[in-house]
């Protein structure tokens, strides 16, 4: 099953070209992507997805998650640069996603902490299938090249979160450089936070293969779970009530608030 760029940015585009049904149908073409291809990213970004265009009133029951829909739609759409919100990250790893997020001036610590929830839920001793290991889930051969002893304790481990995450930081950066450089002389076309984060997860070879995001299930899917967690993280939605965060729930219900005028 593939979903091709077009209806990403349609999505993107607001409500003013998809009536709720067209929504409704985006969102459950997304769902489909993410459960046949077992990306790892969490049910609630596609039940955000919905709500950050539009596609029903919010809702739900009292104790909801906070948001104002034109805030939470133009994080999606963002470059992702923005600060954290207070106490949404572990506080164990705030500053080493800070640090990350420092590497270079276009990957922010949104974009770090929402990848972190997309790749491993915050689990610091994941081993997935294809061998990736802990919070960041690099590829082992990069983690090798940009992996550090940034904690201090005598070895450098993607086992160890801040090795992980700055590891992460600094191989995010490295892949924006070359795919800035692919963008300037024409080799791809698209966006490079989009890019970037395509080639993290598939490798440069395949953007360079596909002119761009491959239009697969896999790569579209990726992005959208990843873009649809910049407000979480970046503070334009709030958790419910006496929950902290970051959280694996599914957040069924919104408490939403009026667009801004």
């Amino acid at each position: 099953m593939e979903m091709n760029a077009t209806t990403v940015a349609i999505a993107a585009g607001g409500t003013g070209l998809l009536g709720c049904m067209g929504l409704v149908l985006t969102v459950i073409v997304i769902l489909g992507v993410i459960v046949q291809c077992a990306i790892g990213v969490l049910l609630w970004p596609l039940v955000l997805i919905c709500h950050i265009f539009g596609c029903g009133g919010g809702g739900g029951g009292g104790g909801g998650a906070s948001y104002d829909q034109q805030q939470v739609q133009s994080a999606y759409q963002s470059d992702g640069k923005g600060a954290l919100a207070d106490g949404s990250v572990p506080a164990d790893l705030l500053e080493a996603i800070k640090a990350a997020g420092r590497e270079c001036t276009q990957i922010g610590p949104v974009v770090i902490a929402s990848q972190i929830q997309a790749e491993s839920r915050w689990d610091k001793g994941l081993v997935g299938p294809d061998g990736r290991e802990g919070i960041s889930q690099m590829p082992k051969d990069k983690f090798e090249e940009f992996g550090k002893d940034d904690d201090d304790n005598g070895k450098t481990s993607a086992l160890d979160a801040e090795d992980s995450i700055r590891a992460q930081g600094r191989y995010l950066c490295s892949l924006e450089g070359e795919v800035n450089k692919l963008l300037a002389d024409g080799s791809v076309v698209g966006g490079s936070l989009d890019l970037t984060l395509t080639a993290y997860d598939v490798g440069l070879d395949a953007v360079k293969a596909a002119k761009g995001v491959p239009k697969t299930a896999r790569s579209q899917g990726y992005i959208a779970g990843i873009r649809s967690q910049f407000a979480l993280y970046g503070g334009a939605i709030k958790p419910p009530d006496g929950e902290p965060y970051p959280t694996d729930s599914a957040y069924p219900s919104f408490s939403a608030s009026p667009p801004a005028e």
